[in-house]
């Protein structure tokens, strides 16, 4: 095990633990289920654009809940805040440390916000063939939960000197989350390319000025922006 920070709790990391196990127990059986329901070319092709959906979904998601944590709320925020927004804030003092965290300090808590959803698809999307909008909707709630679950694991390798071999690989080909084009959130003031799972959407979101606009809709006085340490994350 790594060396882990104060704040980081026995409770809170058997919950991580708990977290991570049924993640992979429901992916593992919902992934099972659209495998008995792929027959034929269409549905082999509905559960493709799934994948490159969910997938391009999970980066945007990634972008939003980093926007969020960075400029909204405290570590003292009720419910949220010691689990989700502190880690964020103290990455951006020290974001190094995510490369000394284990694995499931670094992907436990994207575990713990995934399972409702997988829990609520296996329950209630009933599948049976000839249904490729319901095979489309499990698809892509699987591969949005893989592309989240992998997300703070890419960003990781994003922040180690020397990532695996594999890694290092899918950073070069823009499959992950790179090195070069991760440390522009890093650079001051720190307001963009929020996006961590691949960073596609951060070029877009930027010249729409996404981010921007939602801030100023949501809090139109300016002053939501909490003290979040040198950087951010």
């Amino acid at each position: 095990m790594t060396a882990q920070h104060a704040n980081y709790s026995p409770v809170h990391r058997n919950l991580e633990i708990l977290g991570i196990a049924t993640m992979f127990a429901f992916s593992g059986v919902l992934a099972l289920r659209i495998w008995l329901n792929t027959r034929g070319d269409t549905a082999k092709w509905v559960v493709a654009a799934a994948a490159v959906a969910g997938y391009l979904l999970a980066d945007f998601v990634s972008g939003l809940i980093h926007w969020l944590a960075d400029r909204f709320g405290t570590p003292e925020t009720p419910i949220i805040g010691p689990a989700f927004v502190r880690p964020f804030r103290e990455h951006h003092t020290d974001p190094e440390a995510i490369t000394r965290h284990d694995f499931i300090e670094t992907n436990g808590n994207n575990c713990l916000l995934l399972v409702p959803q997988l829990v609520l698809t296996f329950y209630f999307l009933d599948l049976s063939p000839g249904q490729p909008l319901r095979l489309f909707g499990a698809g892509l709630v699987l591969f949005l939960s893989c592309g989240i679950f992998a997300t703070n694991q890419f960003h990781k390798w994003a922040h180690m000197a020397k990532p695996p071999a594999v890694p290092r690989i899918l950073q070069r080909v823009h499959l992950i989350l790179s090195q070069g084009h991760h440390k522009i959130h890093h650079i001051s003031p720190f307001n963009t390319h929020y996006c961590i799972t691949t960073g596609w959407w951060n070029v877009p979101l930027r010249k729409l000025r996404v981010f921007e606009t939602l801030e100023a809709i949501l809090c139109p006085q300016g002053n939501h922006r909490r003290n979040v340490g040198a950087g951010p994350a």
